[in-house]
């Protein structure tokens, strides 16, 4: 059984995939003792990192003690392979999984409107000096808006 529930790389899957792969995995895991799962990705290590540790904090919570073992092969594998490359948003989505899990955040399903958007001061990114920022803005992947440059 193959599933694919890919990304955009580069990019922090929504919450409700993070959850749709963990039931996924949890689902196959507890059909039978000899099923395994086998990750993979096309690209950085941070997108199977997020997959890995979203699921730890979810078996942790739905799994039976005899996958403790399993869930501490993973947490090595996860701080050993994947921690130093992971995005700042990929460990910030792990952290809201996590506490969506234990109840210590609920989601908010009214729409978010972004009015304006502050910079401050222009970053030097060139030997020259300054640089060309621009904005761009998605829902649901999908881009809705791009600034000139």
């Amino acid at each position: 059984q193959v599933l694919d529930f890919g990304w955009p790389d580069l990019h922090t899957p929504a919450l409700e995939k993070i959850c749709s792969i963990c039931k996924a995995i949890d689902t196959w895991l507890n059909a039978a003792t000899h099923n395994v799962v086998v990750l993979h990705n096309k690209g950085n290590r941070g997108r199977l990192g997020v997959v890995v540790a979203a699921y730890m904090h979810y078996s942790n919570i739905s799994a039976s003690a005899d996958q403790a073992l399993d869930r501490f092969a993973m947490k090595r594998f996860y701080e050993d392979k994947v921690v130093p490359v992971g995005q700042p948003s990929q460990k910030r989505y792990i952290h809201y999984f996590s506490g969506l899990l234990s109840g210590s955040i609920k989601m908010n399903n009214k729409p978010l409107f972004l009015h304006h958007v502050i910079m401050h001061g222009i970053p030097n990114f060139e030997s020259k000096g300054g640089c060309r920022p621009f904005l761009k803005i998605y829902q649901a992947m999908q881009p809705v808006y791009t600034s000139g440059i």
